[in-house]
């Protein structure tokens, strides 16, 4: 079976754990962004998706609390903007760029010189995007504690489109308004994702032939995933860009 999309389990958290400082300044600009609508997560669904997201990571409360404030002007804070880039990496791969940004001139310029310095050309919107499709998925780690025909039976009731089996995970994908629903139906039955949001799904995929493009797309990656601006990245590369 395949290692999947997102890598390995493994190579996901030593990602995170390497970057974890830097993760949570993403995070606590998406509560802050979301907090801008209502800081109260149970009549903001994007503040609880956001919240949800951080306290996956271990997330300091005060850092959430702090990161509501600066969203509801209770703190004084950065005003921020969400914002996309999209282009091709090193071997022909599509990349899409998620951001949020205080000065889109800065975040402009970073994201150019990241895809300029190792082989890639960043492209007008609409270049790549068509080849993915905005999808609900929820990953589950292969350590004994989920049954996949539990898995399964709560994914499709729940109405999910496609339960996917890699070496050491499931992914489970649905239609992003289902998303609520999916979570709310494995919450109820004690089956906990190691992590779950709504993203890019790549329809088309592409698979770099040389050693050269894959050390040039990983580094590209990294150096895009470093940026603060940045808050997530998407590819249609079929080999782990995660790999430990």
């Amino acid at each position: 079976m395949p290692v999947g999309r997102h890598g390995t389990i493994a190579g996901r958290k030593a990602a995170q754990d390497s970057k974890r400082a830097a993760i949570f300044t993403k995070y606590a600009r998406a509560i802050a962004v979301a907090a801008k609508s209502g800081g109260d997560p149970e009549y903001n669904i994007a503040l609880k998706h956001a919240i949800d997201k951080a306290k996956s990571i271990n997330m300091p409360n005060d850092n959430i609390q702090r990161a509501i404030k600066k969203g509801t002007g209770e703190l004084d804070g950065e005003s921020y903007e969400t914002g996309s880039y999209e282009g091709y990496g090193a071997g022909g791969v599509a990349v899409l760029v998620d951001v949020l940004t205080d000065n889109r001139n800065r975040t402009a310029s970073s994201v150019k010189h990241a895809f300029d310095k190792y082989g890639g050309n960043l492209g007008v919107p609409g270049c790549v995007s068509y080849m993915f499709e905005r999808k609900g998925v929820f990953i589950f780690e292969k350590d004994g504690s989920v049954s996949e025909d539990a898995l399964m039976e709560a994914a499709l009731e729940a109405g999910a489109d496609d339960v996917i089996e890699y070496d050491d995970s499931f992914e489970v994908q649905s239609a992003p308004d289902l998303f609520d629903s999916l979570n709310l139906q494995f919450k109820s039955l004690g089956l906990e994702p190691v992590e779950a949001d709504v993203e890019y799904v790549p329809s088309m995929e592409s698979t770099p032939t040389s050693e050269e493009d894959i050390a040039n797309l990983k580094k590209m990656i990294e150096i895009l995933e470093d940026d603060d601006d940045v808050q997530r990245v998407y590819t249609n590369c079929t080999i782990d860009l995660y790999d430990v």
